[in-house]
């Protein structure tokens, strides 16, 4: 009898750093279920195109309904969700507490975290059942420290680092590990959208905001995607059996 191929649902995987994981998950040889709002058909296509087996899905996690339809369709697909990987996220806006509107902060904490919520809520009977499985949050380094204008944001962070203690206790009797993933700043177009928005609310030069970051991180430098994406495939295989409930940094050292 041959191994069951193992699968992977991962969310916000049409662009950025989840398209990044979603092809090297394919890569190692994962079948794929590609989620998100955008995006979501090309990556499958370039994974089918590659060898690999991919199921591309429309979802938008602000409605319970289209992530349990999502989850569903996968487990159908490919008979198993082995690995879920909470990765998308909204940026919100950029701006002090007291000038954040309540519909810029509901919206971010509905896709971030309760967006991650509905998925894990999903996903868990289906891992409890086989007794195995792997769940990560990509959560941020602005999760674990103050984050000064992007209150919504870092509020979703550290969110997720709990939800994901949380699931850590009551899941490790069956077999199924979670963990958190807090990268720093990360090259790529939503930092460069973030650094734009920095430097806009606070009147300051393009060049002045990337080299605070960059000035913020002990090693001088901002993370590229391959080093997120490869520490969540570490996490997501066997040589990490032993870890769970933890909030891991890939953040070249970044310090507030």
């Amino acid at each position: 009898m041959t191994e069951k191929t193992r699968a992977v649902f991962i969310t916000g995987a049409g662009a950025g750093l989840g398209r990044e994981m979603a092809l090297a998950f394919a890569s190692d040889g994962y079948a794929v279920a590609v989620t998100g709002v955008e995006g979501v058909e090309d990556t499958a296509v370039e994974i089918r195109a590659r060898g690999g087996r991919a199921l591309d899905l429309s979802l938008d996690l602000r409605h319970p309904e289209q992530v349990e339809a999502a989850v569903s369709a996968t487990l159908t697909r490919f008979h198993g969700i082995d690995v879920l990987i909470n990765n998308a996220a909204i940026e919100g806006p950029t701006a002090p507490v007291a000038q954040v509107s309540l519909e810029d902060w509901h919206q971010t904490l509905a896709v971030n975290l309760t967006g991650t919520f509905l998925c894990d809520r999903a996903v868990v009977p289906h891992m409890m059942a086989q007794r195995s499985g792997c769940i990560l949050h990509i959560s941020s380094v602005a999760g674990l420290h103050a984050y000064p204008l992007r209150a919504p944001y870092a509020v979703s962070k550290w969110g997720i680092i709990g939800l994901m203690e949380t699931l850590a206790a009551e899941l490790g009797p069956y077999n199924i590990r979670v963990n958190a993933v807090c990268p720093g700043p990360v090259q790529g177009s939503r930092m460069a959208r973030v650094i734009a928005h920095r430097a806009e609310a606070e009147g300051r030069s393009l060049h002045e905001i990337v080299e605070e970051y960059r000035s913020r991180t002990l090693l001088q430098r901002m993370v590229e995607p391959e080093d997120v994406v490869r520490l969540v495939l570490f996490l997501a295989s066997d040589a990490a059996k032993n870890i769970t409930g933890q909030a891991i940094r890939v953040c070249a050292g970044y310090r507030l």
